[in-house]
């Protein structure tokens, strides 16, 4: 998923030069490196010719983190424990998209940190952003529905405009803004200094910090209605043959965070309108509407009508605008509310991801980077390198929703089918059985990666 990530940083050890990456200009010079390529470093003194050295814990990090939402997407089902959390605290599944958002805000203020022409830094930025956006909207806006269903196409009155990757580029997009515009070009040689460089970043950070909580807390939810079907399904997505009801929400209040009532909810539905919504939210697998909680299933007896809303598991605007521009600069000064909730990017829950990203990154730097131990980690730093490709056929499912388009007699008996089924056998359990196709499945995407770095082959927008 790190898409904005493998766009705003190029990928280049010494034999950079002999790389062709694809959708990028050959003088597209956006590598990550410990050092800007125009400075001299304290190995390399000025005047002294040097090969510049990429960062390759970030890859490292980028690519576990790609791993790891192949992992908890494919095998969530099998593995409730594995997957989101329903609505308040914190699972493995959790720390993916906030470690997305952190890469981004680290890549940025590397590639940005010395901008000569902020203009034309900018127009670069919001040209990548866009071009982000766009491939968001044709891959996760519904136009593509997967595996087990050979189909494709979406009603434009029903599209999602914001899944992950639009998400992703407009927090890329304003973490690039804050780098190039409010860190003062100041060099930094003390505490004080640093400070200085910084101020104006982390005031910001705080401001829209303070504006989240308000909104979050302080907005007045009131009653609303959406559509829904009768029956008793997940599926919230009108089908012919389906008849449609109205269901009326009562709310009335501020400052809730539950799922029917709360501002982020509220927030989406005005901007976004209640049929661009995400139709399968996290909150469907809660004991209050799910039999089968923590896992999806149909609905209990007495279900509130909430169960069947419309809610993207991503956030508002407003959430994504905080998460991605605080994340960008690991320094920043932020403020907390008391609940942990991944659906509503309380702050608490931005600490929180945000403090592990930042610990795990540190931690691979040290290892991969300072005392240089880089074998261990070589296959997640293969994917890391070219994170969009993995995340476009994997994480998005066109690899395998195009192999299971070839299949005999039946649907069902095609290849990615057959191995999980098989594999499943073999372990006499599905859950154990899902999870090794699972890593089957990452480490294929792992040599894959490595082919492509041998080919030197890099999908970069």
């Amino acid at each position: 998923m790190d898409a904005a990530v493998v766009a705003i940083a190029g990928d280049g050890d010494a034999d950079a030069g002999h790389r062709r990456p694809l959708l990028a200009s050959a003088d597209d010079d956006d590598e990550i490196r410990p050092y800007p390529a125009s400075s001299p470093s304290p190995q390399h003194p000025a005047g002294a010719e040097r090969k510049p050295r990429r960062v390759a814990s970030l890859d490292v990090f980028r690519g576990l983190t790609v791993a790891m939402m192949i992992l908890v997407d494919d095998a969530g089902g099998a593995w409730p424990g594995m997957n989101h959390s329903p609505w308040l605290g914190v699972t493995v599944a959790d720390f993916v998209m906030p470690a997305f958002l952190f890469i981004i805000g680290v890549s940025a203020a590397l590639v940005f940190k010395k901008t000569p022409n902020k203009t034309v830094a900018t127009k670069k930025a919001a040209i990548r952003a866009i071009k982000l956006f766009i491939l968001g909207v044709i891959l996760q806006g519904g136009y593509i529905h997967g595996r087990h269903n050979l189909t494709y196409g979406i009603d434009l009155d029903h599209i999602r405009w914001l899944g992950v990757l639009q998400r992703i580029a407009i927090g890329y997009f304003l973490a690039a803004i804050s780098e190039i515009w409010l860190v003062n070009n100041i060099s930094v040689d003390s505490a004080i200094s640093f400070v200085k460089k910084y101020f104006v970043e982390w005031i910001v950070a705080v401001m829209i910090s303070a504006l989240y909580v308000g909104l979050l807390l302080g907005l007045y939810v009131s009653n609303w209605e959406f559509k829904v079907q009768t029956s008793n399904s997940i599926l919230t997505i009108p089908t012919p043959g389906n008849e449609i009801g109205m269901k009326m929400i009562q709310c009335g209040v501020r400052g809730s965070l539950g799922p029917p009532c709360n501002a982020v909810g509220f927030v989406d539905r005005v901007l976004l309108g209640e049929n661009h919504l995400y139709k399968n939210p996290v909150y469907k697998r809660t004991k209050e509407c799910s039999v089968n909680s923590p896992d999806y299933g149909p609905l209990p007896p007495n279900a509130p009508d909430w169960c069947l809303a419309p809610f993207d598991p991503e956030g508002s605007f407003t959430s994504n605008a905080i998460m991605a521009t605080s994340f960008h600069c690991v320094n920043s000064l932020r403020i907390s509310t008391s609940v942990i909730s991944k659906p509503l990017y309380t702050v608490s829950y931005m600490l929180l991801t945000g403090g592990v990203s930042g610990f795990l990154l540190l931690l691979l730097y040290y290892i991969v980077d300072v005392i240089n131990i880089k074998k261990p980690f070589i296959l997640f730093q293969w994917m890391g390198m070219n994170a969009l490709i993995v995340y476009v056929l994997a994480a998005c499912e066109i690899f395998p929703t195009l192999v299971q388009g070839f299949y005999w007699r039946s649907p069902e008996n095609n290849l990615v089918d057959l191995t999980e089924s098989l594999l499943q056998t073999i372990f006499h359990s599905k859950r154990w059985g899902t999870l090794a196709f699972v890593v089957l499945e990452i480490i294929f995407w792992c040599l894959a990666a490595c082919f492509l770095h041998m080919k030197g082959i890099y999908l970069k927008l």
